[in-house]
């Protein structure tokens, strides 16, 4: 068997080879220019329709920021005594996409152990800040030693930790004035969604109650920091850029250390509040409030359990001399106020008194059932003769006690800055009567509010406003916190006759001079005048209240005293805190 091999020219091999190449070019530039085309329009695409948003996603790995808190303001006294400052302490943060690498897990167990907190916790934390984020995330405030040197010896396995020196609020009079001043802490969810457009962040540090709440705008400061260069282990490379935080303002209070920290003795651990202004421009001197607390606390994290223990103390966060209480016979200076000024009595008008008396089928009686003999206004205060009262009241009626009780300002909030701690009181009347118990106002309900019983509700700052009025000669004054605050600086003249201001000081001073406030009649002081009054309650324990001002000729100050369910009467229980207060004022 032959095997035949195909025969071919030189010339017709040669023109085979070159169409073969041809076509194999042809190809291979196709392909080439497929290629290069589909690469140059994903470029294209890449780098004109989402550059921006790649280039931002690469700034986010390489550009991070560490911010810089501003360091709040200080809170001075009225002789510029700290109450607030700052101090340094140590700040855990974290950078937000350590939860993206393998030895999170690791890292987070160490972590909260450390610091003592749950892993949950430092969880979502990071989750509300997003992965994305480029600014570190705070976990933990004020750190104590021993958390400092564990963090330094498991540097290794805590890379994406930073530890930082911060400012951290510090009040350094502990308890001292802790309802006025309040206290700072990191805000909540709900506080930021409403903060955000001013400017908050996530873990920003904001005023919660008290001054540091009113004042927050001045108090806060602006926010700095340094933005940085990292490689790919989230080391430092180079700063670019810095801006430094700029501290808040300072504000300076019409508070008197000296005088608060006796007002704060004088009332002790019993449940109550005591006010001291100066009754000629509404300048708060002291303010207090029982129970109180440490707003140190709130620097650092608060466990559950540090929570359950302020909780137990019966309302602790409660300003109560903002809060509203039956004000008893200290009301009978607007009780008088109304039965001269309504024109139905004069000055020295003289009634008589009982032990009880019988009104609307209703029986009222007075403290001394034996009742005071024939009084004039001046004797009536000094004694407090409920039945003298009962009959002013009821003479003039409920329409003219309501109004003069809220021309005093009763009802309504005095327009001290902590509005929103503050009570406006109840000054009923026959629409509220009917609304809330469908019963009209009765002649009962007028006797009854003529010794500041029954509906009547007022603050202890309300009343220390009212025996403003007597003090400064027959004007309402507005309280105010914020030293050399000229807008919260005015008086309103009620319009009194000069015999009824005359009548009310004669009373009141008669009080401390022969009636029911001889407690406050001492060689210490120049002399006082005053009122006690002492709140019958249901079921309860009886509230005790003096109010009292000093020099009774030329008065400087005005205190209020308040003992919330003491079961004594103000002239034994509140009194002797008024003494006190008044020793510390006119010790300087």
């Amino acid at each position: 068997m032959a095997f035949f091999q195909p025969q071919f020219t030189g010339k017709n091999n040669a023109a085979r080879t070159v169409g073969r190449d041809r076509q194999s070019l042809a190809i291979v530039l196709s392909i080439t220019i497929i290629l290069f085309g589909g690469i140059g329009s994903r470029l294209a695409y890449l780098q004109l329709i989402e550059g921006a948003q790649l280039r931002q996603l690469a700034d986010s790995n390489r550009i991070r920021l560490i911010p810089k808190q501003p360091e709040r303001g200080n809170i001075f006294d009225r002789n510029g005594k700290i109450l607030a400052s700052s101090r340094l302490s140590h700040a855990v943060y974290i950078w937000p996409q350590a939860p993206k690498k393998a030895t999170w897990q690791t890292t987070r167990t160490r972590l909260a152990k450390i610091l003592n907190i749950p892993e949950t916790e430092i969880q979502q934390r990071l989750d509300k800040a997003g992965d994305n984020s480029p600014t570190l995330v705070r976990i933990a405030r004020d750190l104590n030693p021993a958390q400092i040197t564990a963090l330094a010896e498991y540097r290794n396995e805590l890379r994406d930790v930073e530890v930082y020196i911060e400012a951290v609020r510090n009040y350094p009079n502990q308890e001292i004035a802790a309802h006025v001043l309040g206290y700072t802490g990191e805000m909540n969810d709900e506080e930021l969604a409403k903060k955000r457009s001013e400017g908050y962040r996530l873990g920003d540090v904001i005023g919660k109650m008290g001054v540091e709440s009113a004042f927050e705008q001045q108090l806060r400061g602006e926010w700095g920091g340094q933005q940085v260069e990292v490689d790919g282990a989230g080391r430092i490379l180079r700063l670019l850029g810095e801006k430094p935080a700029k501290p808040g303002r300072d504000v300076h209070l019409t508070i008197d250390l000296n005088v608060q920290k006796a007002a704060e003795a004088a009332l002790g651990q019993r449940q109550g509040a005591i006010v001291a202004l100066d009754p000629n421009n509404g300048e708060v001197l002291a303010m207090v409030s029982r129970p109180a607390f440490d707003p140190n606390i709130f620097s650092k994290r608060v466990t559950p359990e540090i929570w359950q223990q302020l909780q137990s103390k019966q309302h602790p966060f409660v300003n109560r001399a903002l809060q509203s209480f039956p004000p008893a016979s200290t009301f009978k200076v607007i009780t008088t106020t109304a039965g001269i000024e309504s024109g139905k009595f004069a000055p020295n008008a003289t009634l008589p008194t009982y032990g009880c008396m019988n009104i609307g089928g209703t029986t009222f009686c007075d403290w001394n059932r034996a009742g005071f003999g024939r009084l004039g206004f001046v004797g009536a205060l000094a004694w407090s003769s409920n039945t003298f009262f009962y009959q002013i009241g009821r003479e003039i009626g409920g329409a003219t006690l309501i109004d003069w009780t809220r021309r005093y300002g009763f009802g309504k909030k005095t327009g001290i800055e902590l509005a929103s701690e503050e009570s406006a009181g109840l000054v009923a009347d026959d629409s509220w009567k009917q609304k809330n118990l469908n019963l009209p106002w009765s002649v009962g309900d007028t006797v009854n509010m003529s010794i500041g019983q029954g509906f009547l509700q007022v603050t202890p700052l309300q009343l220390a406003v009212m025996f403003a009025v007597p003090a400064n000669g027959g004007d309402r004054v507005q309280p105010h916190l914020l030293k050399d605050n000229e807008v919260s600086k005015w008086r309103e003249s009620l319009n009194l006759k000069p015999e009824t201001v005359r009548v009310l000081r004669q009373g009141l001073r008669q009080v401390i001079s022969g009636g029911t406030g001889q407690v406050l009649n001492v060689p210490t002081l120049p002399p006082v005048a005053g009122k006690s009054g002492t709140a019958q309650t249901f079921r309860k324990q009886a509230h005790a209240w003096f109010g009292a001002y000093a020099p009774a000729d030329k008065p400087e100050i005005v205190v209020v005293a308040f003992a919330e369910h003491s079961g004594g009467g103000g002239g034994k229980v509140a009194a002797p805190m008024v003494l006190k207060v008044l020793e510390a004022y006119f010790k300087k």
